[in-house]
């Protein structure tokens, strides 16, 4: 985040939407767009006491914020996320789609499918309906969906991987509707983060995979870098559509353009 975000309240009177905030990436999310001014919802699934600790740092911090328990892959999660945001600060302006998933093991095998495409795409087209026209969308990716087509990645993340870019494919077939709607559209990819849970059980299934991915990218971007980058794309007068690459992706884009070149030579 650059310093002229960091020291204002450009957010100021406005509502923000961070799914999957009650830790995490999310949760210094909601943070850094509290400190800029905005009521922030943070949402959790299970863990009430996290995301009331995330509450209640941003509001002695001097900022505004409500948590709210919801599973997004349901319509009244959704909904009810969405109505703390107009009640709780007036309106929704800004929407992170933050939460991710797929590697659980108890919750059914489209359950990667059904939160990060379905529930992605749902809670995008319920919120643009009472979203005023300059509100933005952010999604949160990483460099191993966002590339999958093009570049191969750890086994065990190929179900998370297929499912979020698919989530993101979908999400981006809705920008007509929501130019219309005056509402941008960003994507923030980044490489795998430091200390995520996902990170360490990719590690835990592939012992050195950390390091590996390490040692190809040059460094690896800790929670709260990773986290200030996806604040600062809030707000900028960036093209819908926008995709905001963070930390490592040169060797994905030139896997993918070599990719791209061999099939169109076939």
């Amino acid at each position: 985040m650059n310093e002229a975000q960091q020291n204002t309240q450009d957010l100021a009177a406005k509502g923000a939407l961070v799914t999957g905030s009650s830790r995490g990436i999310g949760a210094e999310t909601a943070r850094l767009l509290a400190a800029r001014g905005a009521g922030v919802v943070v949402n959790y699934r299970q863990k009430a006491p996290r995301a009331n600790k995330v509450v209640a740092g941003i509001e002695e911090a001097g900022g505004r914020a409500v948590a709210v328990g919801a599973d997004i892959t349901t319509e009244e999660g959704r909904q009810a996320m969405i109505n703390a945001a107009v009640q709780s600060f007036g309106s929704l302006d800004v929407l992170v789609l933050n939460a991710s998933g797929g590697m659980e093991s108890d919750l059914g095998e489209d359950y990667a499918l059904r939160l990060n495409r379905d529930a992605q795409v749902a809670l995008l087209e319920q919120a643009s309906e009472i979203m005023p026209s300059g509100s933005q969308v952010v999604f949160v990716t990483s460099h191993q969906a966002h590339f999958i087509d093009d570049v191969p990645t750890m086994d065990l993340y190929v179900p998370v991987a297929k499912s979020k870019r698919a989530g993101e494919v979908a999400l981006r077939e809705r920008i007509p509707m929501l130019e219309k709607r005056g509402i941008r559209f960003t994507v923030v990819s980044g490489d795998m983060i430091e200390g995520t849970i996902t990170a360490t059980l990719l590690n835990r299934a592939e012992p050195g995979a950390i390091e590996a991915r390490r040692d190809a990218a040059g460094r690896l971007y800790s929670v709260e870098e990773f986290a200030a980058e996806v604040a600062a794309v809030v707000g900028q007068d960036l093209p819908t559509g926008h995709t905001e690459y963070v930390g490592g992706a040169e060797d994905f884009l030139t896997a993918a353009r070599k990719n791209q070149s061999r099939i169109a030579g076939n």
